[in-house]
This record gives C-alpha cells, structure tokens and sequence, in this order.
C-alpha cells in the first residue's frame, strides 16, 4: 500500500478493496474472488491514469514531495559502482545533507553529488530533511575542485526544499557557501549534469544544479522559491500555494519550454514512487545519453554552460 495524496483518494478506494479481497482469498474462504479482484485491478488503473492524466501543478508539488518517491541514495545504488563517500568541509565539520564522493557510472569515474532528505524519521533527522548547511556546500565545492584537478566529469542528484534558514546556517556564511559553490559549478573544465528528482529548491538546489545539461523528472519541481513562501510574499496568505504554484511556472513540461531545462525523464504512471527501478534506470540511461553528446562535441565547458545561462531569459 502507498501513502495516497488527496486527488488520488478514487485510487486508494479501489486497491483498498483489492487488498481486503487478497486477504479474504489468504485466509482459505470458499468464496472465489479472482475475477473480482482483477476486475478492479482494472479499474484501479484506469482511475489512476485518469488522476494522472493531466497534474495541474500543485498537484505535481505532492508528487514531488511524496515521502515514497526514491531519494538520492537510491540512485546512488541503482546507478553507480565502487561508491566512495567524502566528508566534512575541512573548515567547520560534516553535513549528512549532502552527499558528495567518487564512483563509477557505468565504468567510468565520475564525481557525486547529492541531495538526501531521507525515507525515514531516523534518516529524515540525519540527513536533516535535504536542507544543506554552509559545510554541505564547502564540501560538494571541495569535491567539484578535485574533480576539475583531474578532469572528472560530475554528476549531482537534487532533492531539497532549500537551504537550511537556521541561526548556525547563516552565522557560518549560508549565502557565501552557496555562491562559491555555484561559482564552482561554473568553473568546471570537465562535463556536468545535474538531474532534479524531487524538488529543486531556491539556492540549496542551484548551487549544485548549475550543469551542461539539466534534466528533471517528469513530476518534479524546480522554483526560485517554495509555493508557499511565494504566497506569503506576494499576498501574506499562505493557503494561496496553489495559485503560486500554477503562476511561479515550476513544472518541469513548464520549464523545458522556457528553456531552463534541457530534458524531461518520463516517470511511471503513478508517479517515481510506484516504478521506483524502472525511473531509476531512465534516469542512468538519460545522463549517459547527455555524456554522450557532450564527449562528441568538442567544446569548452566552461563557455557552454556561460552561453547556456546568459541566454535563459532572452527575447526573439
């Protein structure tokens, strides 16, 4: 059983029933239920392709948020070999936030970065629910400067509300630590790419998010700011997150025709969460395929992503 969002309440009903039937059909009942149980399988698909047919985008934030969807280290599994992880800052101390390190894509080298919120309260309280602190930044900027040293191409996985607000965070240079940090994305000589797999929150999520390519997947989000602190702004009224987020333009389909992005990974119907190897295995084939066409081309990677970002926001 998932953990159902409120527009997918017509899905929860139906596999309710499809799981009491299970259960009835377990415990030895004379009752044959087998066709009743696949007449609403079928159902329960049709209903959840209906829910899924066409997200406004509040509903695409849940998806988004949803605590069942594969975090970072989930793909740091699925997709990379050989995996040798990296701490502290050398300034301050360790940020579980964000995880940043060395490993094997597909039998190459590449360097990591991640953002981890966690899939537990345990690991949600470690990992401090994806919100990264200046060390976290000093950190994935001490992996991005070695990677540079020895021409290793990067990979960074994004999934955070934002930045971590707390006193510390700001006592110890949050703002500086994310600019440095996205100066080093910048700077890079070798190939970046970066892939939003949940939400790409404000700066937390652009100080590593500053790549060749960016992709996003299909129900992710990416915004300068959450819907809810948009709505408090623009008309101290938090309950107008909605209207936020149709307005801030934060779908990934809405982002790609903007150009922001450079391509949409498809997700499972249902969302990440009910596909969890199937998105992950897209994802590994969409940052080979974006390898790929930067090995092929004989660029400097300095200037393209220089050209890349001065020219979001141009008019014809």
């Amino acid at each position: 059983m998932f953990n159902y969002l409120d527009f997918e309440k017509p899905v929860a009903d139906l596999e309710g029933k499809i799981l009491e039937l299970k259960k009835l059909s377990e415990s030895g009942e004379s009752v044959d239920v087998g066709d009743e149980i696949a007449r609403l399988e079928k159902r329960s698909q049709e209903a959840l392709r209906e829910a899924y047919r066409q997200l406004t985008p509040w509903q695409k934030v849940q998806v988004a948020r949803h605590p069942d969807r594969p975090h970072c280290l989930d793909y740091v599994r699925g997709l990379f070999t050989d995996f040798t992880q990296l701490a502290g800052d050398r300034a301050f101390g360790e940020d579980n936030a964000v995880i940043a390190g060395f490993a094997r894509f597909q039998g190459e080298a590449v360097a990591l970065l991640g953002l981890e919120k966690g899939n537990d309260t345990q690991t949600r309280i470690k990992h401090n629910f994806g919100s990264a602190r200046p060390e976290g930044y000093r950190k994935a900027v001490r992996v991005m400067e070695m990677a540079d040293r020895f021409g290793i191409p990067v990979v960074s996985l994004v999934d955070t509300a934002g930045a971590y607000p707390g006193i510390g965070a700001e006592e110890r240079g949050q703002a500086e630590a994310i600019a440095r940090s996205t100066s080093a994305c910048l700077s890079l000589r070798s190939p970046n790419i970066s892939v939003i797999i949940g939400e790409g929150g404000s700066g937390g999520a652009i100080a590593i998010a500053v790549a060749n390519h960016v992709y996003m997947l299909e129900h992710s989000i990416y915004s300068v700011i959450s819907p809810e602190g948009a709505a408090s702004i623009l008309w101290r009224d938090t309950t107008r997150s909605k209207d936020a987020a149709t307005n801030m333009k934060i779908t990934a389909q809405d982002l790609l025709e903007l150009k922001i992005i450079d391509g949409v990974i498809a997700e499972p119907l249902g969302g990440a969460h009910r596909g969890t190897d199937a998105v992950i295995k897209a994802t590994g084939e969409q940052i080979a395929k974006g390898f790929e066409d930067l090995s092929g081309a004989n660029m400097d990677y300095r200037e393209h992503r220089r050209e890349k970002f001065l020219a979001m926001g141009r008019t014809l």
